[in-house]
């Protein structure tokens, strides 16, 4: 069972979004945050995280990241971590999104790899069914 703890306005969607990528991407069980904030938010995670403040589009802070997809069904669930969306700083739509933030999650990294995770991305896009 995948349980994401949601807040923020619109966030129905990105949950079922989120549960359905996880299926997809073999996460059988795991817990994870989403959280969808206004650009002055956005900009103070950005500043206290990254010392960048303004909005961006999505960021993700992992917990458990790539093992994930291993971990023992005897035990508890693993944390993902949390994905944090602001729709003012979006370019693209926030489904789009959340899978960017879930890939991070699981250890994706669209800087150090050759366009693997941003293909995985839009591949699951294209293939997810309406929210």
């Amino acid at each position: 069972m995948i349980e994401v703890e949601a807040r923020g306005d619109g966030t129905g969607p990105l949950v079922t979004r989120l549960v359905w990528a996880c299926g997809r991407l073999g996460v059988e069980r795991a817990t994870m945050g989403l959280m969808v904030v206004g650009a002055d938010e956005m900009a103070a995670i950005n500043a206290e995280h990254r010392a960048r403040p303004e909005p961006t589009d999505v960021l993700a802070f992992p917990v458990d990241g790539p093992e994930a997809t291993a971990w023992p069904l005897d035990g508890p669930p693993p944390e993902l971590g949390d994905v944090v969306i602001c729709p003012a700083a979006a370019q693209d739509p926030l489904e789009t999104l959340a899978v960017h933030g879930l890939l991070h999650l699981l250890g994706y990294d669209h800087e150090a790899d050759d366009g693997e995770m941003l293909a995985l991305q839009d591949r699951l896009v294209a293939e997810a069914p309406p929210a």
